[in-house]
């Protein structure tokens, strides 16, 4: 009786193994695409978005027919400065990355969130396409009023960074002297 009970757990063990390995070691594409977007304030103004989207294939055979489709820009949001917001290749052989980017110039002032993009492949034993998407990128803030952020003045640095420097030098170097050393304390022998 208490053979059988551990004889299912067992079985369903050594199941789910199998089947880990069998799935491990499918000849099959594994594509993971990430999805990068900046911001860029222009003097007059205006705020530029650069999109960049890595494809990476972490599978052990080749995708063919790869398409990516970003389209979720909205026109009444957004004006295409530069590049396609699709494109198509050939192949994508195992272990290797495809990169795309493209340029986009804000017109009105709103948090955008954008979907992720959609990555279409074709895998020679399967007739339908397969789908993957894109890591998905934070709420974009487009033409919002930031506190201008104050940045290391150089001038300051130059003008006493050698004198902090000398200064901590000679501070380290009396500290060191000054403080007992260690080995003194126990070095008195006992008669």
């Amino acid at each position: 009786m208490a053979n059988s009970n551990f004889a299912i757990p067992i079985f369903i063990l050594a199941a789910l193994l199998l089947a880990a390995s069998t799935i491990a070691n499918s000849q099959a594409p594994f594509i993971v695409a990430h999805k990068k977007a900046s911001l860029t304030r222009l003097k007059s103004g205006s705020e530029r978005v650069s999109v960049s989207i890595d494809i990476y294939n972490q599978g052990s055979a080749t995708a063919y027919d790869v398409t990516l489709i970003d389209d979720n820009w909205s026109s009444d949001v957004f004006g295409i400065v530069a590049g396609n917001t699709s494109v198509s290749w050939e192949r994508l052989d195992a272990g290797v990355v495809l990169s795309h980017s493209f340029e986009l110039e804000a017109k009105t002032k709103t948090v955008f969130y954008s979907p992720p993009a959609v990555v279409t492949y074709r895998i020679p034993t399967k007739s339908t396409l397969q789908e993957a998407f894109s890591t998905p990128i934070l709420p974009l803030e487009i033409l919002a009023d930031r506190p201008p952020v104050k940045k290391l003045d150089w001038k300051l640095l130059q003008k006493y960074g050698s004198l902090v420097s000398v200064i901590s030098i000679v501070v380290l170097f009396v500290y060191l002297v000054g403080s007992p050393s260690s080995g003194a304390k126990g070095s008195k022998k006992k008669r």
